[in-house]
């Protein structure tokens, strides 16, 4: 038991020990020439600037290598288009899924996945072995009958065989006729082609497969045009006309713009809905929209000119909308002047190929940091660098004549020569 007591003691000991060296340590750091009691404590508070607001704190920077290098662009007047945005689904110009209209094994499959078919082409041949005899009977029949009318139309005319036997045996004659065509249809329905020139899709339709009437055999799209019906509310009617431009986007092709145009209007208004149906057309020459795809459908409703910025230089936080404005700060005291960063709210339009309209908060020619805004601070300083596409910096300070341009802050002042 006492053996115990004094294994606990010593541990307490030790420990106490610990906390009383780290706290040693962490007064001396506190006390050296860095810390807020030291000598560089005095001398930031003696005018090095190193509170909050003073150029050499963490919102200045000053204190952790001057001010922040940051890339600006200008507000620049560019013209948005005022777009009603809609959705709808590709179909091509005509598009069709070819099925057998009898049950019958399959003879020959004579089209590849994928391959361009001209219109009347033979894709699928059914079985006809019983439909090709039925067409020889038809044709002897039709033989036998033609001989039968020939002889008595010459009887007739002779004056030896009456007008009525005569009408008989050319109704006959004519039945068999009927009777060979309806056996050549019922062959050209084993026969499938294509109905109309396009691309035939995927199949699993192979030789000696029983197909059945309204089985599929293989689809055919003509997609050198592609379609796309998509419903407007009533209310833009009026702003609507066949042969309209239209701009489009899809998934499939991410930052790819789309041109077409409308092809026609509905003739009514569905009355459920209040929104009229139209149907826009759009080039396809390379084959690469399908049918199917999701298209985003913009339809112009008139063009204006707004102040734009790119959307790297709009910070959004909640339901508002900011930039960093680029301003001259003043000099103040042993501070020099520089260039800062105002953090100032704006409202926002459309954005449309990258950029974002701004209808309030910034005007035309205003410089804005272009990106990189989640490491500044309002009332940040900053150095302006040169960035693509923008020229040299207009924000830095020209001296004036006869007078050298101010020292870069932090930077030391140049030793002054003997006299």
């Amino acid at each position: 038991m006492v053996r115990r007591h004094f294994f606990l003691v010593a541990a307490l000991i030790v420990l106490g020990a610990m906390v009383v060296f780290a706290t040693y340590k962490v007064l001396a750091r506190s006390a050296g020439p860095g810390g807020p009691g030291g000598p560089g404590a005095a001398a930031q508070g003696m005018g090095g600037g190193g509170g909050p607001g003073g150029p050499g704190g963490r919102r200045g920077g000053g204190g952790f290598g001057g001010p922040t290098l940051v890339s600006v662009t200008s507000g620049q007047p560019r013209v948005f288009e005022d777009t009603i945005e809609v959705l709808g689904v590709a179909k091509g110009r005509q598009s069709v899924t070819l099925t057998a209209a009898a049950t019958q094994l399959v003879d020959r499959v004579r089209f590849r996945d994928g391959q361009q078919v001209s219109r009347g082409a033979v894709l699928v041949e059914l079985r006809d072995t019983e439909q090709s005899a039925g067409i020889a009977q038809a044709q002897a029949r039709l033989v036998q009958a033609k001989r039968a009318y020939d002889r008595y139309k010459e009887l007739n005319d002779k004056g030896f065989a009456s007008k009525a036997a005569l009408d008989q045996y050319e109704a006959a004659w004519r039945s068999a006729q009927a009777d060979v065509n309806a056996a050549q249809a019922r062959q050209n329905d084993r026969i499938i082609r294509a109905p109309f020139s396009g691309v035939v899709g995927l199949s699993d339709v192979a030789p000696g497969a029983l197909v059945n009437p309204g089985a599929p055999i293989v689809t055919l799209d003509d997609i050198s045009v592609v379609r796309v019906d998509f419903q407007v509310p009533e209310r833009y009617l009026s702003q609507l006309r066949e042969g309209q431009p239209l701009l489009a986007t899809t998934d499939a092709f991410p930052g790819e713009t789309i041109r077409g145009r409308i092809a026609r209007l509905d003739t009514r208004v569905d009355e459920r809905t209040r929104a009229i149906t139209a149907r826009a057309e759009f080039p396809n020459a390379g084959g690469r929209l399908k049918p199917g795809m999701m298209f985003r459908v913009g339809v112009s409703r008139g063009q204006r000119t707004s102040v734009s910025v790119p959307e790297s230089a709009v910070s959004v936080q909640g339901d508002n909308a900011f930039v960093f404005a680029i301003r001259q700060r003043p000099a103040q005291g042993p501070r020099p002047a520089g260039a800062m960063v105002e953090q100032r709210p704006i409202v926002t339009g459309v954005r449309q190929q990258g950029y974002v309209e701004i209808r309030e908060g910034l005007r035309a020619g205003e410089q804005v940091v272009a990106d990189g805004l989640n490491k500044l601070q309002p009332g940040q300083p900053v150095r302006v660098g040169r960035s693509p596409g923008i020229g040299a910096d207009p924000t830095q300070a020209r001296p004036a004549a006869g007078r050298p341009a101010p020292p870069p802050e932090g930077a030391r002042p140049a030793a002054r020569p003997a006299a």
